[in-house]
């Protein structure tokens, strides 16, 4: 149940997020409402095309797209006021990527064939393809193609989920475990700028 309170925020806060991006590329109101839906909800989407999970998410539960789509409206009318709460929708945006992850997991270990690897990749696919397709479209670099911490906040979330649960933890504790461990590095990445090495075309010989 907290799980799930947690992803209803967190789906807002991503159409939010994708709705103030949409706004920044002068698009009407139907492309911010879009881009806030693929935000919010283009993730869990991608996971269930690949694993063969139907109705999508938002099929069965009309009710998400519903919310995201209000959320979009909310943020576009209030843009304003919202850039004073950046610093609030980093850590909804951080507690929602290690809630899809976990999410995404879960939905992914329901499908028993799966090797526990590829329930991991198939939750960090959860939790920043979402904002992946959002930058795509706005015809920007994906975040999690640069160098900040963020795919391996998701990657690190699932793998201790996983791995508490093959422990055979209780799987409340697994989730509240790794809930507050992937939270936790993901502000210290945010406040410390905590970033991946990156290869720069200007260091590498003979590349033009």
């Amino acid at each position: 149940m907290l799980l799930h309170y947690i992803y209803l925020m967190a789906i807002c806060a991503e159409a939010a997020s994708g709705a103030l991006m949409g706004i920044r590329r002068d698009m009407d109101i139907f492309g911010i409402c879009l881009i806030g839906t693929v935000a919010a909800l283009g993730g869990g989407s991608v996971r269930d095309i690949l694993i063969g999970h139907y109705p999508l998410s938002w099929v069965a539960h009309p009710e998400y797209l519903a919310f995201t789509i209000c959320a979009a409206i909310v943020a576009a009318v209030g843009a304003r006021a919202l850039h004073r709460f950046k610093s609030a929708f980093l850590v909804v945006d951080a507690l929602g990527l290690v809630a899809f992850t976990i999410i995404g997991c879960d939905i992914a270990r329901s499908f028993s064939t799966f090797h526990p690897a590829i329930v991991v990749i198939l939750g960090m696919i959860t939790g920043v393809f979402g904002g992946l397709l959002r930058d795509v479209l706005c015809n920007q670099i994906p975040l999690v193609l640069r160098r900040e911490i963020y795919a391996s906040v998701s990657l690190l979330t699932g793998t201790l989920y996983m791995g508490l649960l093959y422990l055979d933890l209780d799987v409340r504790i697994a989730t509240l475990g790794s809930l507050l461990v992937g939270f936790t590095v993901r502000l210290l990445a945010i406040r410390f700028e905590w970033q991946l090495p990156r290869m720069d075309s200007k260091h590498v010989r003979g590349f033009d």
